[in-house]
Order: C-alpha cells, then structure tokens, then sequence
C-alpha cells in the first residue's frame, strides 16, 4: 500500500511554523526502513498495512511530545500484489508525457 500523509501539532513555534514537529515526524518514517519521500506538502510511505500503519502512529506520537492536540490527512493507496509503487506510478506518469 501507499499512504500519502501530512501531520501537524495545532499549536506552532513564535514563527508560526511546525517544521521541527514535523521533522520528528519525518525521521521516524526515514528510520523505520520503509520506502518514502517527503515533498512540501505530504510524505508518502510504502509498505504492508500493518508496517505502514505502526509507522503512522509513531510518526503522530513524535508530533505528540510538540503539542496535545494532533491533525492527521491521509489517502492511501492499497492494491495487494503490487510494491514498488512509490516509483513505478510516477515512471508510468512520465512514459504518458513521453509519448
């Protein structure tokens, strides 16, 4: 499966900004091994169900410890059988513009 997601404590830092609450966020879904990318918006995550969504809760209990009160968004992809869809979707993508 992939999950797009995009996590953030409800209070912000005097900037206004959530980037290091985030950023634990982050680390946790790099450290847990499974294949992700980051963009400005969401991170997206691959990998079994139960993986994918053990990750999700570690990386919302590292925005947890910014503040108490958490916003979570995602959309999830899941078509069993299929891996490698982090690249392979966007590899189609650009095969289509290709042509």
């Amino acid at each position: 499966m992939l999950v797009a997601f995009s996590i953030a404590p409800s209070t912000s830092d005097e900037s206004g900004g959530v980037a290091e609450a985030v950023a634990a966020a982050v680390k946790v879904v790099r450290e847990s091994g499974l294949p992700n990318e980051t963009n400005a918006m969401f991170t997206n995550v691959e990998g079994e169900w139960d993986e994918v969504m053990a990750v999700l809760k570690q990386a919302v209990d590292a925005v947890s410890a910014y503040s108490s009160r958490v916003s979570l968004v995602l959309k999830a992809d899941i078509r069993p059988g299929y891996d490698g869809q982090l690249t392979a979707k966007v590899e189609r993508i650009e095969r289509a513009l290709g042509e």
